[in-house]
């Protein structure tokens, strides 16, 4: 039932998203958007926002949440697993997670995925933090991984 709960859930926001990101074709105001409504309508998303791509750094964007690293270490942690790998990462118990990056030491699982440009190049990823161990799954990256999409619709 939990399942169907949350496919309702992403299901709603993304038909809300979808007329939001009409409202303008800015990119970074389409970002904010989303990270905006997936932070207060998805339960358990203690931190949610961007980081990109500058200068071969992963750098943080707009995000909703307590205060981010600014900056992440090349090559370590979640966010740069779902660069290197080019797929969504889900990490249930963020503590057990090699090289794992604690911006907060609240968060205890994550969600990475990456955020790609027009062309399809991987320039960023959508990280979401819980303070709840296990509280993304398959569900969540197939909806994010669609949600993001919408960014260049």
């Amino acid at each position: 039932m939990e399942r169907e709960k949350k496919q309702g859930r992403y299901h709603r926001i993304y038909k809300q998203l979808e007329e939001l990101v009409k409202k303008s074709n800015d990119p970074w105001a389409r970002m904010a958007t989303i990270v905006a409504v997936l932070h207060h309508k998805m339960d358990g998303f203690f931190w949610t926002g961007f980081y990109l791509l500058v200068d071969g750094e992963l750098t943080v964007r707009m995000y909703q949440g307590p205060v981010a690293c600014q900056v992440l270490a090349k090559n370590q942690g979640v966010c740069w697993a779902g660069i290197n790998r080019k797929e969504t990462v889900v990490v249930e118990d963020v503590h057990q997670f090699p090289g794992h990056i604690a911006c907060d030491a609240r968060s205890n699982s994550e969600i990475v995925v990456p955020f790609r440009d027009r062309e399809g190049n991987i320039i960023g990823v959508l990280d979401v933090d819980s303070q709840k161990k296990g509280n993304f799954d398959a569900t969540d990256a197939e909806w994010l991984e669609k949600i993001l999409q919408l960014v260049y619709s």
